[in-house]
């Protein structure tokens, strides 16, 4: 807590001691580890937003979650999201998790370093991605070729379905090509947080070595 201190202190950050009571009555019951702050949210991307920081970055990675509902699996993504360098999360307006409480926790920061862009029609943002130079790579158990043989070093957007359900017609329709995870147990499938993760990587193991060479 002192390290914490000095370093609010070093940027200029008020500082404010209380008893472990008054923290309680503050924050209600949820668990924590005896310090707070109180953040500016990371405001969130339009479509527009997104195809304008399009134009300055370089091979883009970007998720697309296709109705993910778990509040967990959404911030379980933004978490990894963050860590592979993804430029952005892009998530449906209706019946898909949104920003909560919860998926802030889950991602441990990430919701305020990676942007969420909700958008009205999914199919119709990844027509615009599409139209803007970038492969849009759905993942299916079904996929065309596994993910390893898939090139995910330029551009590319690497779309995921609901929970059980997996992606609609309409959005495998609107992907490139269909890539799929190897699994050599007897469990039908990942949680889409697990393959979000899986594939992040992929694409990340892919453009380092090309890198390297």
């Amino acid at each position: 807590m002192r390290e914490i201190e000095e370093l609010a202190r070093k940027h200029g950050r008020q500082v404010q001691r209380i008893d472990a009571h008054a923290l309680k009555q503050a924050l209600g019951d949820v668990t924590h580890q005896g310090v707070v702050a109180e953040i500016s949210p990371l405001p969130p991307w339009s479509e527009d937003d997104l195809i304008d920081a399009l134009q300055a970055a370089k091979n883009p990675l970007l998720l697309a979650l296709d109705g993910v509902q778990d509040p967990h699996n959404l911030g379980a993504c933004l978490r990894t999201a963050d860590a592979c360098g993804a430029l952005a999360v892009v998530v449906p307006r209706d019946r898909a998790a949104q920003l909560t409480a919860t998926v802030r926790k889950v991602a441990v920061g990430a919701a305020e370093t990676t942007p969420v862009v909700t958008v009205t029609n999914l199919v119709r943002t990844l027509k615009l991605l599409k139209e803007a130079g970038l492969w849009v790579v759905g993942a299916d158990a079904e996929g065309d070729k596994p993910a390893h043989e898939a090139d995910l070093k330029g551009g590319t957007v690497l779309v995921l379905g609901a929970e059980g359900a997996g992606l609609r017609h309409l959005t495998k329709q609107t992907c490139d090509w269909m890539v799929r995870l190897p699994q050599l147990g007897t469990v039908e499938s990942l949680n889409v947080s697990v393959a979000a993760g899986m594939l992040l990587y992929e694409a990340v193991r892919q453009r380092m070595v090309t890198a390297k060479g």
